[in-house]
């Protein structure tokens, strides 16, 4: 065990409504194991996060949601966080709209937060897709193909020359508006669908990106975690593998598993260095055809399944940024590859689409379970079987369920000549139509089937 003084409280934010995000749970344990006053501002009730042991309060959002471009509701909303807790705090964004919101707001929070230091609207920057596509081709990131088109025949033409099916991402995903029928990326399988879809830039208020489609398949989908100090100086950092997702094939990580990838793990690294990033960050990478890893996402914050790269002694990168922020010394790792992150109910789900459990060879850390604090598992159980009720009852009824989706295909009404997408097993729906489920390939999907995602 390592010296780690938790003197100072902790406040972990999430302004994205969802209740089973278990990335939120695992920072709220690592912490409080550790002595640390746990503070969150979540949902109201706190969801079943709210049941834990090692939680002290939770706090409301904003008043009336936020507004990325203007966060002066989130500054006013953690000024009275900080007066309830009555002294000075770190400061954890758990998902990416906190994480740009708060570096914001940070410079008018030195007295009562303390934050890692992102300069120049960083986390913004390489949360934009068009601009990560730039210090990617910058920098000699692998990156996929991508083409931002400028008018709706360059982006006809680039699905095209790209090769059908395309990914077709919004520059700025936090912008899109509420309702409109947008998702953040999704999947193209003809050129008019490329088309159309940039003829609604306006309305989603950011540019579109195409880019060239990698194929899900086994060892594709990989992803690095770590935190850094100042100047992208690494304290904590790993590379695992998603062995099953929800959606299947297409979403997050309902198993992963930490093994060495010294090419993930050098870019991540080469990334963080260039940029000079202090805080924590989630890669996302896939192989190709040829092998290569290329980098499909950046997350400036920590992953959901960030308690997998946990050492011996249980130091993660939430840890690790916490003592660095608090002036403590950030030990070396003891252990390293080996462990399995499981999150049993994307997991549960899998297998009941016909997903075979690959077979865990290693020590396991349950996102949900949890011996010494089984409150959040039970509320989960009882809310996930709940929904799970719920939607059966209005498949029943000829209810349609009102779940959100991230990724949809979409067709054009088949061409003069017979336009035809190029991906086996995707769905094809025109843009906004209701029940279409997420491909099986999209190597960022992450859809949220009935709202029970966590990202």
């Amino acid at each position: 065990m390592y010296a780690f003084d938790g003197h100072v409280p902790a406040v972990l934010l999430r302004l994205d409504r969802n209740p089973f995000h278990h990335g939120t749970l695992g920072a709220v344990r690592s912490l409080g194991r550790r002595g640390v006053e746990v503070h969150a501002v979540v949902e109201a009730g706190g969801g079943p996060v709210g049941r834990s042991r090692y939680l002290r309060a939770t706090h409301p959002g904003p008043a009336g949601g936020l507004d990325p471009e203007a966060p002066e509701a989130l500054l006013e909303c953690l000024v009275g966080v900080s007066e309830r807790i009555g002294r000075p705090a770190v400061l954890v964004a758990m998902d990416d709209l906190s994480a740009i919101a708060v570096s914001r707001v940070a410079p008018m929070l030195t007295d009562r937060f303390r934050i890692p230091h992102q300069p120049d609207d960083l986390p913004a920057r390489v949360a934009d897709k068009a601009e990560l596509s730039r210090l990617c081709a910058r920098w000699d990131i692998p990156h996929p193909e991508t083409v931002i088109p400028q008018s709706g025949a360059e982006a006809a033409r680039a699905a095209w020359t790209l090769g059908l099916p395309v990914v077709a991402k919004w520059s700025r995903p936090w912008l899109l508006p509420a309702g409109s029928g947008l998702r953040s990326t999704t999947l193209v399988d003809s050129a008019t669908g490329a088309r159309e879809l940039y003829e609604r830039s306006a309305e989603a208020g950011s540019p579109l990106l195409l880019q060239r489609f990698l194929p899900a398949g086994p060892d594709t989908d990989w992803f690095f975690h770590g935190a850094f100090g100042r100047g992208g100086r690494p304290l904590l950092a790993g590379t695992g593998r998603k062995e099953l997702a929800w959606p299947v094939r297409a979403g997050l990580t309902a198993m992963g598993r930490w093994l060495a990838d010294p090419a993930v793990e050098e870019s991540g690294l080469r990334l963080a260095e260039r940029l000079g990033y202090q805080g924590i960050l989630d890669l996302d990478f896939r192989r190709d055809e040829r092998g290569a890893v290329r980098l499909v996402d950046f997350n400036p914050r920590p992953g959901a399944q960030f308690r997998l790269f946990a050492d011996d002694v249980g130091l993660d990168v939430v840890q690790a940024m916490y003592l660095d922020l608090t002036g403590q010394r950030v030990p070396e790792p003891a252990g390293g590859p080996g462990r399995v992150f499981l999150a049993e109910n994307y997991a549960l789900l899998a297998a009941v689409r016909g997903r075979t459990l690959p077979r865990p060879r290693g020590p396991v850390e349950a996102a949900w379970f949890a011996a010494d604090d089984p409150g959040p598992f039970l509320a989960m159980l009882c809310a996930f079987l709940g929904r799970g009720l719920g939607k059966g009852a209005r498949v029943l009824r000829g209810v349609p369920a009102q779940g959100r989706r991230t990724v949809r295909a979409v067709r054009a009404p088949r061409q003069r000549g017979g336009e035809r997408a190029r991906g086996d097993g995707v769905t094809a729906a025109r843009p906004g139509a209701p029940g279409v489920p997420a491909p099986p390939g999209s190597p960022e999907a992450s859809a949220e089937p009935d709202e029970l995602v966590s990202r």
